[in-house]
């Protein structure tokens, strides 16, 4: 019942980028990145949960950690696995783990990995964002868009492993670069 409740939230039809399809990427890049992880598991669990709630509010990432800070209780999960899990699901609230702090990484660079997909996937996936934001103006869209493309590429690199950092900076960066042209142009325009 748990795990089909989880599923259908993802599965909301208002749900244009954070569905199914980006819950099945985060977890397959979780697994890609699972070896730089100290507790696999606990990134896995919190993959799961990281959008559970995704109603496009500041808060969406406590109410989707305390979702499941209630449900993997229910579960009888080990209160330890519950408090790495919700910490972690809070974490992507800022991509923005500390230094050792290699669960945290993982999950950050895991969510974070479309920003280096292709070009066109990449269009598409700012679409569908944009989609679930329709109920903000394209100005205040535009504004809060940019505001977060600036704030990641001031950071010294996007992606805190390794791995990721191979695999996705150099695109990612050329991704956001392009967005946040275009954001401006529309601004101007």
């Amino acid at each position: 019942m748990t795990g089909r409740a989880l599923l259908d939230r993802w599965a909301r039809a208002d749900r244009r980028y954070h569905n199914l399809a980006h819950l099945r990427d985060v977890l397959t890049h979780v697994e890609e990145l699972a070896d730089e992880a100290n507790d696999p598991d606990a990134v896995r669990l919190a993959a799961w949960y990281h959008d559970a709630v995704y109603d496009g509010r500041p808060d969406d990432e406590e109410r989707s950690a305390h979702r499941a800070e209630r449900d993997l209780r229910s579960l009888g999960v080990a209160p330890a696995m519950v408090a790495e899990v919700a910490r972690l699901v809070r974490l992507t609230a800022a991509h923005q783990p500390a230094a050792d702090d290699r669960n945290g990484q993982v999950l950050s660079d895991a969510d974070l990995a479309s920003l280096g997909a292709t070009s066109q996937r990449y269009a598409a996936n700012t679409a569908a964002v944009r989609a679930e934001y329709s109920h903000l103006s394209d100005d205040a869209f535009r504004a809060g868009r940019a505001r977060i493309i600036r704030a990641l590429l001031a950071g010294p690199a996007l992606f805190h492993t390794p791995l990721a950092r191979s695999r996705w900076e150099s695109r990612a960066r050329a991704n956001l670069v392009d967005e946040l042209h275009a954001l401006e142009a529309g601004a101007a325009g």
